[in-house]
């Protein structure tokens, strides 16, 4: 069984799925998104049952996943997995881990909960539930050492990912934009609750650039979200008279064709970084998730990018500092200062060493099957 319970979760459980089928056919089910039923997994739940963002957000949706939670527990039942795999989404995966424990059911937990940001407490329940951590992050490795919990560092499975299939040409022509005109990315996020809070001061900044300069922006719109609905957004006149448009499937060409980005802290600060993107990272959420969250997170930046540096690498606006004036007065001084936009660029580069040499997902699946294969052993016995 695999779960994943958020986008960049379906996407590592999809290429991890690939890889377990070639090097063991594995038969394989669990709760992912489009990704993860593109690499051969039977998904019994749908993560958008899962998908909650901020704490004031979590308590409506709490009925729907627990519903959800139930279904997959009754899935584990009947058909008694040899092992589990679970991916990210601690909120989720270490209540599935206890349950599978209790059943002796092994886990492999692949991409580790943030115990160094926040829930530091939570590596007890780990030590307690998971047979085998492995990390994306090399720094994560000794704090599970330490803790006496089984670890593997595998490096990050974007490494791999992050790769154009669209030339320049051929992505502005489907973008519907024009190449020789500057470009600013927005990706306001993968799920539809972030994008709500994200996306109109994204908007609301394109249109102040576009008033002064000659410009257009391209949304990066997530496979997990609806395009209907976030083109809907654009509508509502937030953004004047800038020219934006909007591409799916094509996250890395935008960040990498574009001069500049605006990008919603999370997984895809990391890919503009390997895409070598300059930006700027905002984020918002409600103001009681926002205020109930900051005492529970222990960190001295928000994004990854600038955690790995220990530095402040790229700007971070968020909540309150999130103004669509502040972040287009970043923009323009970014836009306007090349030697400011090849330094970031320069550090954002310098970080690549830190994800890894590539293969991830390859030893991460080979990790797998190490902890697999006794399990098999012993079911058969």
């Amino acid at each position: 069984m695999i779960v994943a319970g958020e986008r960049s979760g379906d996407v590592y459980g999809g290429e991890l799925a690939r890889a377990l089928r070639a090097r063991a056919g594995a038969s394989i089910f669990g709760c992912g998104g489009e990704a993860m039923r593109e690499g051969g997994v039977e998904t019994v739940v749908d993560a958008r049952e899962f998908a909650m963002v901020g704490i004031t957000e979590v308590v409506s949706g709490l009925p729907r996943a627990y519903r959800a939670f139930n279904r997959l527990m009754a899935e584990v039942d009947r058909r008694k997995p040899q092992l589990a795999v679970l991916v990210d989404s601690p909120s989720l995966n270490l209540r599935l881990a206890e349950r599978l424990k209790q059943r002796n059911i092994p886990v492999v937990y692949f991409v580790s909960p943030q115990i160094w940001a926040w829930k530091k407490w939570r590596i007890r329940h780990i030590k307690e539930r998971v047979d085998k951590m492995l990390c994306i992050f090399d720094f994560e490795e000794e704090i599970y050492r330490r803790a006496g919990v089984p670890v593997e560092y595998v490096g990050h499975p974007l490494v791999d990912l992050v790769e154009t299939k669209l030339t320049r040409e051929e992505f502005f022509a489907r973008a519907g934009l024009d190449p020789s005109v500057p470009t600013i990315a927005l990706l306001p996020g993968s799920r539809e609750k972030v994008v709500r809070f994200n996306l109109p001061p994204m908007l609301e900044c394109a249109g102040r650039l576009a008033l002064s300069r000659k410009i257009q922006f391209v949304v990066a719109v997530a496979p997990s979200l609806d395009l209907a609905w976030v083109e809907s957004q654009l509508l509502e006149g937030r953004a004047g008279k800038a020219t934006i448009r909007t591409v799916t499937n094509a996250t890395v060409e935008a960040l990498h064709y574009s001069g500049l980005a605006v990008v919603a802290s999370g997984t895809a600060t990391v890919v503009a970084a390997l895409a070598e993107c300059a930006m700027i990272v905002v984020y918002r959420v409600s103001p009681i998730s926002w205020m109930m969250g900051k005492f529970m997170v222990d960190v001295p930046f928000y994004s990854m990018v600038n955690l790995l540096a220990k530095k402040a690498v790229v700007p971070e606006l968020m909540q309150n500092d999130f103004k669509a004036a502040t972040v287009a007065a970043r923009c323009e001084y970014l836009l306007d200062n090349a030697q400011a936009r090849e330094t970031m660029v320069k550090e954002l580069r310098a970080l690549r060493p830190r994800l890894g040499p590539g293969g991830a997902v390859g030893r991460a699946a080979e990790a797998v099957l190490k902890v697999l294969q006794p399990a098999g052993v012993a079911a058969r016995a």
